[in-house]
């Protein structure tokens, strides 16, 4: 298995697609709730990221805006999943998107080189201009233009679905 792609690696790629980002380094942040006290110093769109999974292991990233609630017992109804939806594991995350949890990010698209997971980008985030996303690891934050973010995704051989997924 070929070792993840880095931050420095996905930068690269958005300046190799002409794509305008900004980064800001910060402390570690696992949760929400810690990066509350970065809003200040990055306008936008903050995001939350859920790995699930169905019962016949198709993965989903589901990105929603990080106050939203998505409801879990009926989000498989949107989002095509073959049954009720679990919280991925961690080594799946590793496998699959290159990150660990509390790092999980739309950016890990650069590492699903084989599509295994489904991006579900919730339509209320998708209303920010500028949606605000970990750069694979949870010490920096990466601001990118929404219309760039579904260019990226494009770009790594994923189809976002932009759906309202969140209550």
């Amino acid at each position: 298995m070929t070792a993840p792609k880095t931050r420095e690696d996905l930068l690269a790629f958005l300046d190799s697609l002409g794509i305008a980002h900004t980064t800001k380094d910060h402390a570690p942040v696992f949760t929400v709730a810690e990066s509350v006290a970065l809003r200040d110093e990055i306008p936008g769109g903050h995001t939350k990221n859920l790995f699930v999974k169905d019962k016949k292991d198709n993965f989903f990233l589901l990105m929603v805006e990080e106050n939203a609630s998505v409801d879990l017992k009926t989000v498989h109804t949107l989002i095509g999943a073959a049954s009720k939806v679990s919280f991925g594991k961690p080594e799946k995350l590793m496998e699959y998107l290159g990150v660990i949890p509390g790092a999980v990010t739309a950016f890990g698209a650069i590492n699903d080189t084989g599509n295994n997971v489904t991006f579900i980008l919730d339509a209320d985030l998708m209303e920010n201009d500028i949606i605000n996303c970990h750069p694979l690891n949870n010490d920096a934050t990466t601001s990118i233009g929404r219309d760039d973010l579904l260019r990226f995704m494009e770009a790594t051989g994923h189809a976002p679905l932009v759906l309202k997924v969140t209550a």
